[in-house]
């Protein structure tokens, strides 16, 4: 006999739902809020940010949240004082290469809002700005000035007058160099001295006079890997024949926001459950990640090559595992790349559309990393200068499957918080067999994946990179004194 069901048990179904809808929307609502500044790298460090998306085309509910419910007053312990309180009232100059949703720019507008937050007075400055209308550049300098940041001009009186009064200048990515000449002129050894460059980049075509021959006279450069640090100083010595000034590395560190919800086991059940139903995979299937700006560099050709290998392989052996996707986020639905097209035109030669899925291009990555059961740093050549999207996946309990190169070696620690494998096409077999190895062992999976928490608590939260770089510019600062007195 068929089973009706009942007024209260229809009930209780619509109340269900509605909770769960309900959940969802505080969740996304928050999430939009706390990740529309983040990133992200090349990792120099940009990722593949840009608006909430869902598969290719569906985006998350922009509902409002209800109202919140009256809490009574708690006590809490008074803050510890920021290691930057030190530049309260200081006027910092941030120079910027570009205004945009890469991680080079989302890193130094991070760096505006800590200084904000302690009481310094920052201005932006964006030397390649777009004249014409550009939403994203629009919602960033918005962003900013609510939070204090004041937007100039990069060019004009204005700009060089900035300069010359800044307690301190950080000038952000090589390319940034440029506006050195072109804005500050005859005036630019006055500025050199105090100026802090913060670098990302680690290709080949940066490493040109026309971007960094002011680099020996700055007060110092500030790099996010020891890997790349030492690979600055050797390019720029045998190939430009300059010295790279006093230099700092500064591993960086996740946002408090990211935190919040990668510690909240509720907000990611509801996030996992509603990203997998856009995908069409299911809960107890494991899903492969690689989360980066699509390009060749970031190797989603040689990765898709290794899950087809894993593929065959678990065909073969008969293994006994769940159905496994693969996951490429950083897509671009609107302007598909020559290299785009041939990952696509891949997946289809070899029939395998139903495990492989592109995402859209995102800033807030926190949705899929809740998703994803193992997050894959497949950056070539150089590799990443840190790869800040692999510390993201390890605050999530994920193990990440890297190449040995780059950043990523100063992040994870081979066969604890995940597994290394070669650049090139020597490292497509190599990775497939630790794709296997992760979805036949589950129990490794969720280990690494603590470790891999572990290993972000001890060294890669905000508060950390927020004393690294809290001493960098204590050094600057002081060293730029001592130069000041003995002139």
């Amino acid at each position: 006999m068929a089973k009706h069901n009942t007024p209260s048990s229809s009930s209780s179904a619509a109340v269900f739902f509605r909770k769960r809808w309900m959940m969802l929307v505080v969740v996304l609502v928050m999430f939009s809020v706390a990740l529309i500044i983040r990133s992200g790298m090349d990792s120099s460090p940009c990722d593949c940010r840009q608006d909430v998306v869902l598969g290719s085309e569906n985006k998350f509910s922009s509902a409002s949240p209800p109202p919140p419910t009256p809490r009574p007053p708690t006590i809490t312990a008074a803050p510890s004082p920021s290691p930057l309180s030190f530049m309260k009232s200081k006027l910092v100059l941030l120079v910027s290469h570009e205004l945009s949703l890469s991680g080079g720019p989302l890193l130094l507008m991070e760096l505006a809002f800590l200084l904000r937050g302690v009481g310094a007075d920052v201005q932006w400055m964006t030397n390649q700005r777009r004249s014409e209308t550009d939403n994203v550049i629009y919602s960033l300098e918005h962003k900013m000035l609510n939070r204090g940041v004041q937007v100039i001009s990069a060019k004009g009186e204005e700009a060089v007058n900035t300069a010359l009064k800044a307690d301190l200048v950080v000038l952000n990515t090589a390319v940034a160099g440029k506006w050195l000449d072109a804005v500050l002129k005859e005036k630019v050894h006055l500025v050199l001295p105090k100026t802090l460059w913060w670098i990302h980049e680690m290709r080949g075509h940066y490493f040109s006079l026309e971007y960094v021959k002011h680099l020996p006279f700055v007060a110092g450069a500030m790099i996010d890997s020891h890997v790349t640090a030492e690979y600055w100083k050797n390019r720029t010595e045998e190939r430009l024949r300059i010295k790279m000034p006093k230099t700092y590395v500064v591993h960086l560190g996740n946002s408090k926001e990211l935190m919040e919800v990668a510690e909240n086991v509720v907000a990611k059940r509801v996030l996992r459950e509603h990203v997998r139903e856009s995908l069409g995979v299911q809960n107890d299937d494991i899903l492969f990640a690689i989360i980066n700006s699509v390009s060749r560099g970031k190797g989603q050709d040689l990765f898709l090559h290794s899950f087809h290998e894993s593929l065959i392989y678990i065909k073969q052996q008969k293994l006994q595992v769940p159905p496994i996707h693969a996951a490429i986020v950083g897509s671009d639905i609107t302007a598909q790349s020559k290299f785009e097209s041939e990952l696509r035109a891949f997946v289809e030669s070899k029939k395998i559309q139903g495990h492989v899925h592109f995402v859209n291009k995102t800033l807030a990555v926190a949705p899929y990393l809740a998703a994803i059961d193992v997050l894959v740093q497949n950056s070539q050549a150089r590799g990443e200068c840190f790869g800040r999207i692999t510390i993201e996946a390890m605050a999530f309990q994920l193990p990440i499957l890297g190449t040995a190169a780059g950043g990523t070696r100063e992040i994870l620690v081979n066969g604890s918080t995940g597994l290394l494998h070669p650049v090139g096409k020597q490292g497509v077999i190599p990775l497939a067999r630790n794709m296997v190895k992760l979805a036949t062992h589950v129990e490794r999976r969720l280990t690494m994946g603590k470790k891999g928490y572990e290993r972000v608590k001890q060294r890669f939260l905000e508060r950390h990179m927020e004393q690294r770089i809290a001493a960098v510019l204590k050094d600057v600062l002081r060293n730029v004194k001592a130069n000041q007195k003995a002139q």
